[in-house]
Parts: C-alpha cells; sequence; structure tokens
C-alpha cells in the first residue's frame, strides 16, 4: 500500500513538473516583437537623441548589415562625444570600408 502511496506521489509530482516546465517554455520575451530601431529612432525625431541611442542605433544597423545608415549613427555619435570605446571604432572603420568611404574621422581612436 505505502509502494502505491509514493508511486502515485512521485507520478502527481513529476506530471506537475512536466506541465509548469513545458508552460515556461512556450512564455516569449514580450519584447521581442518591439522593433528597437524604430522606437530608438522615433526618440530621436522628439529631439531626445543622446548618445547611448546613438551608440545603440549604430550597433543595430551594423549588425543588420544596413551600413549606409550606422554610418549615420556612427558620425553622430562621434559628433556628440569622444570615442573611448575601440570596439566602437573599430565598428565604424568597417563601416566605411563597407560603404567605400575613404576619409580619416579625427573622432575614431587609434586601434
Amino acid at each position: 500500500m505505502k509502494f502505491k502511496s509514493n508511486l502515485l506521489a512521485f507520478l502527481l509530482f513529476a506530471g506537475i513538473t512536466s506541465v509548469s516546465f513545458s508552460q515556461s517554455n512556450t512564455k516569449t520575451d514580450v519584447n521581442k516583437d518591439i522593433d528597437v530601431v524604430r522606437v530608438y529612432e522615433q526618440v530621436v525625431q522628439e529631439g531626445y537623441g543622446t548618445p547611448f541611442i546613438y551608440k545603440n542605433l549604430a550597433n543595430a544597423y551594423y549588425f543588420r548589415n544596413e551600413y549606409n545608415k550606422a554610418l549615420i549613427w556612427f558620425e553622430k555619435l562621434f559628433a556628440a562625444e569622444k570615442n573611448s570605446d575601440p570596439e566602437i571604432a573599430q565598428r565604424y572603420q568597417q563601416t566605411l570600408k563597407a560603404v567605400k568611404v575613404n576619409k580619416t574621422s579625427a573622432a575614431v581612436v587609434k586601434i
């Protein structure tokens, strides 16, 4: 009798655990469908652009392989603040190379 009650308790526990686990896998990130680039661009249009936003926009377009748009945001970033991040400088140089712009920018920190 004790074996049956232990087995029943185990099966009940296993069933509840598997149901809760499957529910946690089906939940999705609510921010997944939000296009952050569009939100950031709207914030900039409203006049609230900051170097943080320019950097995120530049990186977003860089990783989407939209180098012409990335170039615009990198230049706004460097106009707003001095660049001290070599990773951003490298991305900017790669963007310049991708759009075939042969210019040197004083805002870019040497790598």
